[in-house]
């Protein structure tokens, strides 16, 4: 009787949960994906999106969600589309062949790498300045801090991805706080600001190059394509046929709490700056924070801004851990060789240990374009592969026919025509 009530139990246990009712996984998974999109270039959106003026921001504000929300769940049906279990570095090969699959995979790879990289310098940068500026401490020579901060996150991410993904959604709310503190505290500061322009209506054309130039930094405010993969094959363990259907929920979720809290913070500064105050952050190269802090010189920003930085970095660093690795493996897979899970596991965290240790130390200064050089790529997995794939794959023939396949289309050709215009200029 033991034993058949325990082969009942197991049954139960590997059956995929039915989607009666909102799961706590589901709110981890949805500030997980929070948490790998807005990160450190939150801090430059309303600088980057405001200097264009007013309208630009409004369309901006209006296409947000649309844009991250039909491009995100794109990837996570493309990546369902596979068989159960596979990540979408197998499912590309399952789809397009070997040799696409093995392209795709090392593109998918060097576009997310070179983001973790600009993550470990930002990080190192953050915490030196901190305990110099603000804690009034001599930080340890720039090798041994570097080594302690990427050790700490690695540690983390050994824990497993659900322990990451878990550490993500609980550094997101100390974010959201100080975001929503940050763009409270401003309104008594608003002075009308960008509204200035407002009653300029720019030409046809130069609306549209403004416009056309500013929706990359868009796309990539909300990006969180690194840890889609991840989140479909969890989804479609947990789900099974109803995948499609909760994954689209959760996302839908995280992106309506992206778009509004972020949103809200950028209107709150573009109020209280100046478009030439926003210009001049710009010509800077500071984030909105440490502009504000000089702008008001208050000790409490100042003190604070440090902080959010690196809760913004780590969080990021850790959604796009996941999905660097993903692509590590799935490049050494292509090679033929086929180590066990655990060895691929600690070969994978050493090479980036090692990588990540290396470009931190060094501080170099090429990594804004090794990220722009990223920034096509992404937005071909993204935007492209998976709208290429509803018209190509039998599998994802069932969602053919929507205009939100235009629009993404249309957003993922616009994005990648104006980040190859910006290399060129």
């Amino acid at each position: 009787m033991n034993e058949q009530a325990q082969s009942v139990d197991q049954r139960f246990e590997s059956t995929p949960a039915a989607l009666s009712s909102w799961s706590r996984q589901d709110t981890t998974w949805m500030l997980g994906l929070f948490g790998t999109a807005i990160g450190a270039g939150t801090l430059f959106l309303p600088i980057n999106a405001g200097v264009g003026g007013f309208w630009p921001l409004l369309i901006l504000a209006l296409l947000a969600f649309p844009m991250t929300y039909y491009a995100h769940r794109g990837l996570t049906r493309f990546v369902l589309s596979g068989r159960d279990g596979t990540d979408i570095t197998d499912v590309v090969e399952e789809h397009f062949g070997l040799s696409a699959g093995a392209l795709i995979t090392l593109l998918y790879f060097l576009a997310i790498f070179p983001i973790l990289l600009i993550y470990s310098v930002a990080l190192t940068n953050t915490v030196g300045s901190f305990m110099e500026h603000q804690l009034h401490i001599q930080p340890p020579p720039r090798i041994v801090l570097s080594l302690v901060l990427i050790l700490g996150l690695l540690a983390i991410v050994r824990c497993g991805e659900q322990a990451t993904v878990k550490v993500m959604s609980l550094l997101v709310y100390p974010f959201i706080v100080a975001l929503a503190f940050l763009a409270v505290f401003l309104i008594p500061h608003w002075s009308g600001g960008i509204l200035s322009t407002a009653s300029e209506m720019p030409s046809g054309s130069a609306f549209l190059h403004t416009l056309w130039l500013a929706i990359p930094v868009m796309v990539f405010s909300f990006n969180h394509s690194p840890i889609i993969s991840a989140f479909a094959v969890d989804q479609k363990r947990r789900y099974g046929d109803h995948a499609d259907e909760r994954s689209g929920q959760i996302l839908c979720r995280a992106h309506l709490l992206m778009v509004a809290m972020v949103m809200f913070f950028v209107f709150s500064c573009v109020l209280t700056l100046t478009p030439a105050q926003l210009a001049e952050a710009k010509q800077q190269n500071l984030s909105i924070l440490s502009y504000l802090a000089n702008h008001f010189s208050n000790p409490t920003i100042a003190f604070a801004a440090p902080i959010i930085a690196f809760i913004a970095i780590a969080k990021s660093f850790l959604g796009h851990y996941i999905g660097a690795s993903e692509g590590l493996k799935g490049l050494v897979a292509k090679t033929g060789k086929r180590p066990g899970a655990k060895a691929l596991d600690r070969v994978t965290a050493a090479f980036m240990l090692v990588i990540c240790w290396i470009v931190a130390t060094l501080n170099p200064s090429i990594l804004g374009m090794i990220e722009s050089f990223g920034g096509p790529v992404i937005a071909a997995i993204l935007f492209l592969m998976p709208m290429y794939a509803i018209r190509k794959v039998p599998a994802m023939r069932k969602y053919s026919g929507h205009l939100s396949n235009v629009f993404v289309t249309v957003v993922g050709l616009v994005a990648i025509s104006a980040l190859v215009y910006s290399l060129m200029g």
